[in-house]
């Protein structure tokens, strides 16, 4: 049986909806200063009121053709759930298919200036529009469209995950080809420090938001509080990413609703897709190179801790959350277990991690065999060194690491970067 979706909050779609629609109609009636930026207000509130409404109407549907799922870190009545209490997964397609469709109908807003008499210099709609803007924009529509399909597919055939690492660059290529051809950048800037490592890291943009998109609304909202209104192609930058963000920040405020413990829809592997692929967007097209690499340290740390296991130096089982102790009601790090004698080369690569107190290994003491691993993951990471206060701490690193972001992007900037702009 599956979990009764969360009531609807009836009186607030109701309120919400008069209000979004004043904001999209009235640009088109009465010239506003801003009127473009009022439409998008009005384009995510709608977001958020789609987001709550179709995911419980659909949500049976979803199960029945057995996209769900058990919430595995969860109490309900004081059992941990069972097997057939299951909640609907993959909401991350409904999620893409509002958020995409929205932008297609937010076109008029940004790119036709005949709507505003007269015409208002503002953001994109101003008298310097050229049909340049409007590809690059509908390349990153197409890209998100293959993000999202990728994603499905992901969550329809459960694909390992080294062979996930390029689908992200597939579905990128529109953006990245269009872009290029505009004559855009397309690397990302990488701290001084770190150049003759790295060297310029073209595309790497791609690669950082496979794991990076759990934190979207949150990364969102600091995309958002950055708005600066410096000069007109400044304006311009950052009225895009705002066009781009604020739908993403209602449709995924929506979906919260519903994932709220106790969880009663899952999003799948689509909605990490298809948002990862809109801050790749907002960070190619806003020139927000630095800024989306440092909001990016967690995820990147991630990433380079997860390497072995993702490249298969160290053998990398299908879930590697965290496991749910009942007895103590506490998680604690989820382990790989090595029924056989692991590798020379495994051996090496582990030896090497715990003494960077990166894992934690349990070895048998006649042998000296490595018989089990916890799993490279910041979450398993953050348990074993901090135990029970890890994932708190990991709640407050997110928002130190952003704090930390933005005092080097504007105030070391000197010291960490040259005067490349992007």
């Amino acid at each position: 049986m599956a979990l009764q979706p969360r009531p609807t909050p009836s009186l607030l779609i109701l309120a919400l909806i008069p209000v979004a629609g004043t904001l999209i109609i009235r640009p088109l009636l009465t010239p506003l200063s801003m009127g473009t930026l009022h439409a998008s207000f009005g384009f995510a509130i709608l977001a958020f009121v789609a987001a709550i409404v179709i995911i419980p109407a659909v949500g049976d549907d979803f199960i029945k053709v057995g996209l769900k799922g058990r919430d595995l870190l969860k109490l309900r009545g004081g059992d941990i759930l069972s097997s057939c209490d299951c909640r609907p997964e993959s909401m991350g397609l409904i999620c893409a298919s509002v958020y995409i469709l929205l932008l297609i109908h937010f076109i008029p807003f940004a790119f036709s200036s005949f709507l505003l008499h007269p015409p208002v210099e503002e953001g994109l709609a101003g008298v310097e529009f050229s049909l340049a803007q409007l590809s690059v924009y509908l390349s990153a529509i197409l890209s998100l469209l293959i993000a999202t399909l990728l994603g499905f597919i992901d969550d329809l055939f459960d694909i390992r995950w080294r062979h996930k690492l390029p689908i992200p660059l597939i579905a990128a290529i529109p953006l990245l080809l269009v872009y290029y051809a505009e004559n855009g950048g397309t690397s990302v800037v990488i701290p001084k420090p770190f150049r003759q490592i790295f060297g310029n890291m073209d595309l790497c943009t791609i690669f950082i938001y496979v794991i990076g998109a759990r934190w979207t609304w949150t990364l969102g909202g600091v995309y958002a509080a950055g708005l600066s209104y410096g000069s007109k192609e400044l304006v311009e930058r950052h009225l895009l990413s705002l066009y781009f963000m604020l739908p993403l920040i209602g449709v995924c405020l929506g979906f919260m609703y519903h994932n709220w413990y106790p969880a009663r829809a899952f999003p799948g592997d689509t909605l990490c897709y298809f948002s990862g692929m809109a801050f790749a967007v907002v960070g190619i097209q806003g020139h927000f190179s630095k800024t989306l690499l440092l909001f990016f340290i967690p995820q990147i740390f991630n990433f380079v801790l997860s390497c072995p296991q993702l490249f298969g130096l160290v053998p990398c089982p299908r879930h590697r959350l965290p496991k749910f102790e009942q007895s103590t009601m506490l998680l604690r790090p989820s382990v790989t277990e090595y029924p056989h004698p692991p590798s020379k080369l495994t051996v090496l690569t582990l030896r090497v991690l715990s003494g960077l107190r990166l894992t934690r290994l349990v070895i048998q003491e006649k042998t000296n065999i490595i018989m089990t691993s916890t799993n490279l993951t910041i979450l398993n990471f953050l348990l074993f060194n901090l135990e029970d206060l890890g994932i708190r701490l990991g709640e407050q690193g997110l928002i130190f690491c952003s704090i930390l972001a933005f005092g080097i992007r504007y105030g070391l900037a000197g010291l960490v970067y040259d005067g490349d702009r992007r």
